[in-house]
């Protein structure tokens, strides 16, 4: 699983969602690095906690989480928030 795939998986399962995946470090060719970044920003996101954003997330690369990504790093926002202190 790649960065696109993990970013239209994201955006599949989130409504109106805009989602940014990266790598946060640099892959070892020796070893499948499988972790992971992604910006995420939403109006579903909307009076959620944090916790239940980022479960919006998880939820939505389903499978994915156990069996192709080790880790992923989430910054969730509204897009309001994004406005104001995204990146």
């Amino acid at each position: 699983m790649d960065t696109t795939d993990i970013q239209t998986a994201i955006e599949a399962g989130i409504e109106d969602c805009e989602a940014t995946v990266s790598r946060p470090r640099v892959v070892d060719e020796n070893y499948e690095d499988s972790h992971f970044a992604a910006t995420v920003v939403s109006p579903a996101f909307e009076g959620q906690s944090l916790v239940d954003q980022h479960q919006q997330v998880y939820d939505a690369l389903g499978e994915h989480m156990t069996t192709d990504i080790h880790a992923i790093e989430l910054t969730t926002y509204t897009p309001e928030e994004y406005d104001e202190h995204g990146e």
